[in-house]
């Protein structure tokens, strides 16, 4: 059971999440408006913020980096529906997207997605790449870069282990979009870029050697596995 945060200022849409994230199992705070949610977020620290991004006292973009600088994941809901829009909001730290008007029963999967729940079985002990320079235990679900933690997003973290688990070989944006959430949706493939991109900064991966771009197809991961 994960603690989840619903920001929402129309209080159907807030009501109906709750009752069904309740049902499958939740812990569920809500906030009606910017200022409540952002208290929630600092002093109960949730598993998952499903957040408005259209609030009426803060800009839910702000509230979006808030949470993302605490490492609390986010879906952002928001009746903005293009592309460009998906990408601003995924630049700005969310793990998903889900606009208006949405079936409740599909954010409950996209929160399981986003939570890693149903994930492909992970392998036993730490895998080691560039030399030891980069650690990963699925198990702990921790990942080392040169002796310090790194802090990733459940997205993050579902495309390193992915690319991780077979290097050299290269993924397709919707193959990685269906590894890391489970599912797939038109236009979502091009978000795939924002999230490689996030991790590549924080990889200090600035000559995109470690996760390697192919062209026309989509990432591989460029270290081999140490022996």
């Amino acid at each position: 059971m994960a603690t989840l945060l619903v920001v929402e200022d129309e209080r159907d849409i807030r009501d109906l999440l709750r009752r069904y994230l309740e049902r499958a199992g939740h812990s569920v705070l809500t906030a009606a408006t910017g200022a409540e949610g952002l208290r929630h977020i600092e002093s109960d620290a949730p598993d998952l913020v499903l957040l408005d991004l259209g609030l009426p006292d803060i800009d839910g973009l702000d509230l979006l980096e808030r949470a993302h600088s605490l490492h609390i994941a986010v879906i952002a809901l928001t009746a903005r529906s293009t592309v460009e829009d998906r990408i601003r909001g995924l630049e700005r730290g969310a793990d998903d997207y889900v606009t208006k008007p949405f079936s409740p029963q599909e954010v409950v999967l996209r929160v399981a997605a986003v939570l890693g729940r149903g994930g492909r079985s992970a392998e036993v002990g730490t895998l080691r790449f560039g030399n030891g320079r980069l650690h990963i235990d699925e198990q702990a679900h921790t990942a080392l870069l040169d002796g310090q933690a790194l802090e990733l997003t459940p997205t993050e973290w579902g495309l390193l282990t992915t690319l991780a688990s077979r290097p050299g070989r290269a993924f397709s944006r919707g193959e990685l979009v269906n590894r890391v959430r489970g599912y797939e949706f038109a236009g979502y493939e091009r978000t795939v870029d924002s999230h490689v991109k996030n991790l590549r900064r924080k990889l200090g991966d600035d000559d995109a050697t470690v996760v390697e771009t192919v062209l026309g197809i989509g990432y591989r991961f460029g270290w081999q596995r140490d022996a």
